[in-house]
């Protein structure tokens, strides 16, 4: 596989990525950009960064999960709190 057919693959997996993320409300399409920008967030963090009500974005992140774009994980640091990753390159 030659060099631009791996940069043409990622570019398609990218594109789908983002494709399962266009028909979610807009309050999810805010969320997986500010994790695009940010890497990893908790919940709190990416209700301060976005100013949506945590119920909001609580509702956003299980849309997110539903469609395979953001991945979460157990906190190191407290083991109550989740980080959220986006899945999108």
């Amino acid at each position: 596989m030659s060099t631009s057919d791996v940069q043409q693959a990622e570019a398609d997996e990218e594109a789908v990525g983002w494709e399962a993320v266009r028909d979610l409300p807009p309050s999810a399409k805010l969320v997986a950009k500010v994790l695009e920008y940010n890497e990893t967030l908790t919940q709190s963090q990416l209700a301060e960064e976005t100013l949506l009500p945590p119920r909001t974005v609580r509702y956003a992140l299980n849309r997110l999960e539903e469609a395979d774009v953001v991945a979460s994980r157990f906190s190191f640091a407290d083991a109550r709190k989740r980080i959220y990753t986006l899945r999108i390159e």
